[in-house]
């Protein structure tokens, strides 16, 4: 006798265990929307205001659809999303009512706080104050961001 190779998930669909591909269609469908609501509670649940507010998951990706109250808003639901582990990128579909200038993005990269975040932006360490209200409620506290997370750098006058 020899090795023989055979297809591994054949068996499930025989003895009764494991899922057909179908049944794994399905259940990736509904993690998909499971996650999709927690990421809409998520925002909703810090108080944005989004009109029509529909977030769909697929993969690592979001997408996300709505009319924001400003440009903030809109900035900040998708720094929610997109910081949230197992969301790679998002699609942010969504309008705003008033138009404004967008926030340029920063990745916080080890080493890196607030006060530097501002003097690389601003020129003045001491406008860290800016950023952190600019990505309040997420933010906590100006001492707790973690690389990896993007932050909203508003323009300032």
């Amino acid at each position: 006798m020899g090795l023989f190779s055979f297809i591994k998930n054949a068996g499930a669909k025989v003895f009764g265990i494991g899922k057909t591909t179908e049944e794994e269609a399905l259940e990736v469908a509904v993690i998909a929307k499971e996650k999709a609501l927690k990421l809409t509670n998520a925002v909703e649940t810090l108080g944005f205001e989004v009109t029509d507010l529909n977030i769909e998951v697929t993969g690592d990706s979001a997408t996300i659809w709505g009319q924001a109250d400003s440009q903030a808003t809109k900035e900040k639901v998708v720094l929610v999303v997109g910081n949230t582990e197992g969301i790679a990128t998002v699609d942010d579909r969504m309008t705003v009512e008033i138009p404004e200038p967008e926030a340029q993005f920063h990745t916080v990269v080890k080493g890196d706080y607030l006060s530097k975040i501002a003097k690389k932006y601003y020129g003045d360490a001491m406008k860290y104050p800016i950023i952190f209200e600019a990505n309040q409620p997420m933010l906590t506290d100006p001492d707790k961001i973690y690389p990896g997370q993007v932050l909203r750098i508003p323009a300032i006058d």
